[in-house]
């Protein structure tokens, strides 16, 4: 059996994108900024695709910014607005301590430059009070930029109250949507979003595309120059294969969310309840308030690292937190920041579902993390003291 448990990383490329992306590779390849028919063509295919993702989100077109990918666009977002606020004598930023690092390395860069940062905490259960963000906003503050929905414990913020506070406060608000587009509904109206960062790759189109929206009135400034592509605001020949791709699968994504959304829901649901049964083992965030396909757990004893290649020989692809940093020793910032201590954080185990994961499947996981954890403990010397009581069990 083979089964992919690692969407949060990345995504299948689903065949609905493939068929969009081929004819821009063989027919419609012009380059969109070229008078001639054959750019001109490219161009009709750039600007359907820019209505295709702006319904979506229920934004207008010209707020779509294509880039190439979450990273780039959490980049552009949050520059912008350091540098509109700057302008205006405001150098105070608001985010959380589990951002993606497309986020939190922006914002070192920007406190190095003299901004002012401050980063709510997501307490235990992987959430932002709103009462917390009102208390943190002060007359300095130019930006607040909280994910909608966190890339490794899958807690979904409620947004739409963040949002109101920084409208209620004349405070720009941009969220790193990249775990959440195409996945739960969005509206960036109704959830008062100023500026929101999206990647095509999260929800099976392709590597190297993105969004971002951008609100009407809201300064968006150069990250890249170069010409005058996406209305003078990202410079390069658009990626006319990549951008295609990406709204196909986000208008199939939309299509199918209700569907998709239940059956991960019970797939999720089953999994949290049986690896709760597990010793010693504790979800990570709040167990409902999550994204539709995510599972993360701790399990006390054992390494993610030698749980994650055992899983692989049975055939489960998973992970223990984000793909930007894999190759770390140390433990997820994001467990550190809801309150995990180091040893525990190191044994974690992230489970991102795909739409079409059976029940079978699911038990397979079951089974099989089950077994492996089992098999580590028993030659783990920390689980040997534990079970001797040299020591104290952290996690219940």
């Amino acid at each position: 059996m083979n089964i992919y448990a690692d969407n949060a990383a990345t995504t299948s490329v689903s065949r609905t994108a493939l068929e969009a992306m081929m004819p821009c590779f063989k027919e419609m390849y012009g380059n969109p900024s070229s008078l001639y028919g054959l750019g001109q063509k490219a161009k009709e295919i750039v600007e359907a695709a820019r209505e295709d993702v702006a319904a979506v989100i229920h934004a207008a077109p010209r707020e779509i910014t294509f880039t190439s990918g979450g990273s780039e666009a959490d980049n552009q977002a949050i520059r912008s607005a350091a540098a509109a606020g700057k302008k205006e004598g405001k150098m105070h930023i608001i985010s959380t301590a589990f951002e993606h690092h497309a986020v939190l390395h922006t914002l070192n860069k920007l406190e190095q430059e003299g901004y002012d940062i401050t980063l709510l905490d997501v307490h235990e259960d992987g959430l932002v009070r709103p009462e917390e963000l009102e208390e943190a906003i002060c007359q300095d503050t130019a930006l607040v930029t909280i994910m909608y929905a966190n890339n490794e414990i899958g807690t979904i913020q409620p947004i739409r109250k963040l949002g109101e506070i920084c409208r209620k406060h004349g405070v720009t608000f941009h969220t790193d949507a990249v775990q959440a587009v195409g996945h739960v509904p969005i509206d960036v109206e109704k959830d008062n979003i100023d500026m929101l960062s999206a990647s095509a790759h999260k929800f099976h189109g392709p590597k190297g595309t993105g969004f971002l929206y951008v609100r009407k009135g809201v300064r968006l400034y150069n990250l890249i120059e170069g010409g005058a592509q996406e209305r003078g605001k990202r410079a390069g020949t658009e990626n006319v294969a990549g951008i295609a791709g990406m709204a196909a699968a986000l208008k199939e994504a939309a299509r199918d969310m209700e569907v998709n959304r239940d059956r991960l829901i019970r797939q999720r649901d089953l999994l949290i309840r049986e690896l709760g049964k597990i010793p010693h083992s504790a979800i990570n965030g709040d167990p409902v308030n999550r994204l539709p396909g995510n599972v993360n757990f701790c399990f006390e004893g054992i390494e993610g690292e030698s749980l994650l290649l055992l899983l692989d020989d049975r055939g489960i692809q998973a992970s223990s937190g984000s793909a930007c940093t894999s190759g770390s020793l140390d433990p997820s910032h994001v467990l550190l920041a809801i309150g995990r201590v180091h040893d525990v954080a190191h044994g974690s185990l992230r489970l991102s579902l795909g739409e079409n994961i059976t029940e079978e499947e699911t038990w397979y996981i079951v089974r099989s993390v089950k077994e492996v954890v089992e098999y580590l403990r028993s030659f783990s010397p920390i689980w040997r003291d534990l079970m001797a009581g040299k020591g104290e069990f952290i996690l219940p």
